[in-house]
């Protein structure tokens, strides 16, 4: 993982002794700009395009005296697994439990991807989030690393900024949307077992790399088993909220 951080754009994690498991929950410092990068890896199709802060130098009468027309480009993530993780983090569906189905996260007529997140005792907060040719990244913190009074989460803090900017970068714009490589299998799966999905279960559909979609069809008989299971889990649960109570 340090590996992929590091090709993606990371240049914080030089020193892979320091980190532990906690690196897959944000336990490890990252630079805002080298968010920017990594994040737009996967809006590049799996390539790595730097940071250009300047784009275009023009005198008092606009003639062009510099331009940047030519960015380097580096092959950093296979294109099927970066669409598979857009395509994970535009599903506005997955998102609606803990989010709402119109949270600020959801932006109308646009699929964008994004990813909130808060740091322990509330110091940072991130909204990253892109379409196919923007990437909006905003940090939400005080300066002297203090917790923050009044942020909860990520939808709270720095999504809002995240969202207006959003807003103004796609006004009068088309619709923008993820086009899938003609590589990836797409299949319905369900949603209860992960297997190929069958009469009368819920299902969805994903894609796949060629060769890892499911292959074993899901039964009637394991889907009534696995939800009287949840509904015994369900009563366990509100017995035990009565009890609390």
């Amino acid at each position: 993982m340090i590996e992929y951080g590091k090709k993606m754009g990371i240049t914080t994690w030089d020193d892979p002794s320091r980190f532990g498991l906690s690196l897959t929950l944000g336990g490890g410092e990252v630079k805002m700009i080298d968010m920017a990068v990594a994040y737009g890896v996967f809006a590049n199709q799996g390539m790595r395009v730097g940071l250009h802060p300047i784009l275009k130098i023009t005198d008092t009468k606009g003639k062009v005296l510099e331009e940047f027309t030519n960015p380097t480009q580096t092959r950093a993530l296979n294109p099927l697994v970066a669409y598979q993780i857009t395509n994970i983090l535009s599903d506005n569906g997955a998102r609606t439990p803990a989010f709402g189905a119109n949270s600020l996260l959801n932006i109308p007529k646009h699929q964008v991807a994004v990813k909130t997140g808060t740091t322990q005792n509330l110091r940072d907060n991130w909204t990253i989030g892109f379409t196919k040719d923007r990437v909006v990244v905003v940090w939400v913190g005080n300066n002297d690393n203090t917790p923050m009074s009044y942020v909860a989460s990520g939808i709270t803090g720095a999504s809002p900024i995240w969202r207006n900017t959003f807003d103004y970068l796609l006004q009068n714009q088309p619709e923008q949307v993820f086009a899938p490589p003609q590589d990836l299998v797409k299949v319905k799966i369900c949603t209860l077992t992960g297997s190929l999905s069958c009469e009368g279960c819920p299902s969805k559909e994903e894609y796949f790399l060629p060769g890892t979609e499911p292959k074993n069809y899901c039964s009637p008989e394991q889907i009534d088993r696995i939800r009287e299971r949840q509904e015994n889990f369900r009563d366990r649960l509100l017995d035990g909220a009565s009890t609390n109570r």
